[in-house]
């Protein structure tokens, strides 16, 4: 058997670009029901190549003997070759699991549907009972797939583990994000106990008003209820969902449907993840924007939050190496983005703007999101806590759930399933990248403030901002960013203000 080729840096990534392409592009299509089966290990074969422990060697010594933004890019280029063995040594298993998740159906009051149909049902049923009935059946059809999680979740990292060269997987990740996730998960969770006033006053009102009768402690199934606000649902309604965030974006100075590199996909189909998402398969050239409406004020939020990543994706300077333009060491970066602009949704002076309201009842909506996001803070904060404890575990427990259900359960007031953790565990400790987000996007809109003025939602001036940390792409981290709008990183005085701690 003859040795693998080995390419110079500069080859692998003009290769790992079209790899990247192919891949994002599968993703995407099943992602969006054009396909009821993924075939990324047809893909995986076809590039099969490009990753060998031959290579990863090879971009190490270069990496080594680097410096600046080479030593940073190559680095980048290191981990993803890391990432593409592990892809191609599970990426078969993966696909068998993601064809039997689409296969996957459920019966409910004599109808069968897609497991993924069944989720997206979820935030649509107005009776508190169906949504119980219907939450505990596909909960039970999702966590059938639990052992094959667990598997997945083994093996990978065991080869993770093999080529890092680091065993813990707190550790490894660490090295990565260049942060401690301790101390993030400290100084978030005393800010968890530091707004838990503030959120029992928010959650006392909108629990009602969104459920009705309830139990004191109701369960997850009626979390995408809950998001949509569905009794505000006449007023944010699902036809004008579109054109009111494309005239958001526009007050901004981002004429997004005149970005022909940013490609919408907002139609709906039975196999369509109920999940809005972006997938960057070649930034700045093509960025795909994915949502899928179904009423009520989550469809304006998802699509500005998703407008956010597609908009810093979209808006990256074409001019930058590949590394710096589609990879990083994490998704912290891309999520600000994100998160400011979904933060217009939490303007009382955007209800009122664009959904003709009086002031108090702009003020009212805009406290619902305020409920939303801190809901999901929380929600979030107590998930970081049980990853970590889950990782100190692995793989001596096997992986278990305990901590899951009442870490999340204590935070939010709403019972998550243990038997649902691996279902809602991202791999590479993503749920730290969205807490880190969610505090710099707070800083970034305190600095907007003092820089543009209570109107930086609406404001030219904000997008002239926006757009020139875009022209960045992914090179700097989130803590390099806190740095200069003049901020700690773990100042999280602005997030507490965001989360209606006003003390």
């Amino acid at each position: 058997m003859s040795a693998p080729t080995i390419l110079s840096p500069a080859e692998f990534e003009a290769r790992l670009a079209n790899y990247l392409f192919e891949r994002s592009e599968e993703v995407r299509a099943v992602r969006v029901g054009e396909k009821e089966t993924s075939e990324q290990a047809a893909i995986v074969e076809r590039y099969a190549d490009l990753f060998s422990r031959a290579q990863l060697d090879a971009l190490h010594a270069a990496e080594n003997s680097a410096g600046g933004d080479e030593r940073e890019e190559l680095y980048r280029l290191r981990k993803t070759c890391e990432g593409g063995l592990v892809a191609a040594e599970l990426v078969e298993r993966h696909d068998a699991l993601e064809n039997k998740l689409l296969a996957e159906r459920v019966t409910f009051k004599g109808e069968e549907m897609p497991l993924r149909l069944a989720q997206a049902k979820l935030a649509l049923l107005p009776d508190y009972a169906d949504r119980e009935e219907l939450g505990e059946l596909q909960a039970n059809a999702s966590a059938a797939f639990n052992d094959e999680r667990r598997e997945m979740l083994s093996l990978s990292e065991a080869l993770e583990a093999d080529l890092s060269g680091e065993t813990n997987a707190i550790a490894r990740n660490e090295e990565e994000k260049g942060i401690s996730l301790h101390d993030l998960s400290a100084a978030l969770h005393e800010a968890s106990k530091q707004s838990t006033e503030a959120w029992d006053r928010l959650r006392t009102t909108w629990f009602d008003r969104l459920l009705g009768d309830h139990p004191a402690v109701p369960s997850s199934s009626h979390t995408s209820y809950m998001r949509r606000l569905s009794p505000l649902e006449a007023t944010y309604s699902k036809d004008r969902a579109t054109e009111i965030c494309l005239q958001t974006l526009r007050d901004l100075g981002f004429e997004l449907a005149a970005m022909s590199n940013i490609k919408l996909d907002l139609d709906d189909r039975p196999q369509k993840s109920p999940r809005a998402c972006v997938i960057a398969s070649d930034p700045p050239n093509i960025v795909h924007l994915i949502t899928r409406a179904q009423g009520g004020l989550h469809d304006y939020q998802a699509f500005l939050h998703e407008a956010g990543h597609a908009l810093h994706y979209g808006g990256c300077d074409p001019a930058l190496p590949f590394a710096f333009r589609r990879l990083s060491r994490d998704h912290a970066l891309t999520e600000i983005y994100s998160y400011i602009v979904e933060a217009i949704s939490r303007e009382p002076g955007w209800h009122a703007r664009y959904f003709g309201l009086s002031d108090a009842q702009a003020v009212e909506n805009a406290e619902a999101t305020t409920f939303l996001e801190a809901l999901l803070f929380r929600r979030y904060e107590a998930k970081l806590r049980f990853e970590l404890d889950f990782w100190t575990r692995f793989p001596t427990d096997g992986g278990t759930s305990g901590g899951y259900e009442e870490y999340l359960t204590a935070a939010t007031g709403i019972r998550y399933r243990s038997k649902n953790f691996l279902s809602d565990m991202d791999g590479g400790f993503y749920t730290a990248d969205y807490l880190r987000a969610w505090v710099r996007a707070a800083q970034l809109q305190q600095y907007l403030r003092a820089e543009v003025g209570d109107d930086w939602w609406c404001n030219t001036r904000t997008g002239d901002i926006l757009r020139g940390l875009f022209l960045e792409g992914t090179k700097p981290s989130s803590e390099e960013i806190a740095g200069r709008l003049g901020f700690d990183p773990l100042d999280l005085r602005p997030l507490l203000h965001e989360l209606g701690t006003h003390s």
